[in-house]
């Protein structure tokens, strides 16, 4: 039997909601000794924090908003320090069904995965959600599971499952969200993933703290995605990039090539020979960086190694 499951909700301005919610969560789950509802208020303005100790939740407070990747980071180091072995997030709205959380954590306890992500879609398109945000979660769900080599269902659903091994190993840097960025750091940490179906209510009038402005949040979490592919798969960023200056290169080049074996001059094409040649150096100049990147992303991974190991020392020694 393990010993602790935290449940973690990230709460701004959740007073109508998150008593019901907490309140709602089942007391006890088979295979743990103690279940404990954390609530990361991210900055509220409202009556949220008395609401959620009213409900006996354990209660975090930033002292501004700083996003649901920060207070995922909050709730993950207070799961570690507190010696937790399994931690669930959940949204503090009553999206998600609480009733779901043992169909989570099932594949954890049981060994089955290291980590478990709930899935929206497998319906089709969930009722009142706007289309065009369901097209573009598809979208992201197809890059990350281009970038991650792992069919990924829904990579943006905030209701998931982390056991503590996968806690310890996760470094994360983004603020926005860490929905997308943990799922690539974890399977390129050869963790097993499980993915479960969940049912999903979208209230017409609710906005999400995310993606309440579609572009904004296309935007971010490309940025995420994009960084996370240069850092966990540098040869072929890299690689990618000096193909097509290659290509670009060669279009120019051979075109004036081709009018110099025809012609016997370049003239009035000097123009393309040059910036055939130019742009031919700067892809050799980017394969170089690509054998770098991936040389320095063996130094990353093996750094990573250590910090685990650092970490584990840090959270289970008693005097923390």
């Amino acid at each position: 039997m393990l010993e602790k499951l935290v449940i973690y909700m990230p709460a701004l301005n959740e007073e109508a909601t998150i008593f019901k919610v907490i309140q709602s969560i089942p007391k006890s789950y088979e295979g743990f000794k103690l279940t404990e509802v954390l609530v990361i208020n991210d900055g509220s303005s409202d009556n949220t924090v008395e609401e959620a100790k009213k409900a006996g939740a354990t209660v975090l407070s930033h002292n501004k908003n700083k996003g649901v990747g920060e207070a995922f980071q909050t709730a993950l180091n207070y799961a570690l320090k507190t010696k937790a072995d399994v931690l669930v997030s959940i949204d503090a709205d009553g999206q998600f069904d609480v009733n779901q959380i043992a169909e989570l954590i099932n594949p954890i306890v049981l060994q089955q995965a290291d980590f478990c992500l709930g899935i929206r879609f497998s319906g089709g398109k969930p009722d009142n959600m706007p289309g065009i945000k369901f097209w573009g979660n598809k979208q992201v769900n197809k890059i990350v599971s281009f970038v991650s080599k792992t069919k990924i269902y829904d990579a943006s659903c905030g209701f998931r499952a982390y056991s503590k091994d996968t806690l310890l190993s996760l470094n994360l840097h983004g603020s926005f969200t860490y929905t997308h960025e943990t799922i690539l750091d974890l399977l390129d940490k050869g963790f097993k993933v499980a993915q479960i179906p969940i049912t999903v209510l979208y209230f017409e009038d609710r906005v999400s703290r995310v993606a309440n402005n579609l572009f904004k949040y296309a935007y971010k979490t490309s940025s995420i995605i994009f960084k996370s592919l240069k850092d966990y798969r540098p040869l072929q960023f890299f690689l990618g990039i000096a193909t097509v200056i290659f290509l670009i290169a060669m279009f120019f080049g051979g075109w004036a090539l081709l009018h110099w074996i025809i012609y016997n001059t370049i003239t009035p094409y000097k123009s393309f020979g040059i910036i055939g040649l130019s742009l031919l150096g700067m892809s050799v100049i980017i394969t170089i960086f690509a054998f770098m990147a991936d040389m320095l992303g063996r130094i990353r991974k093996n750094q990573e190694k250590i910090l685990y190991f650092l970490k584990q020392t840090h959270f289970e020694d008693p005097k923390k």
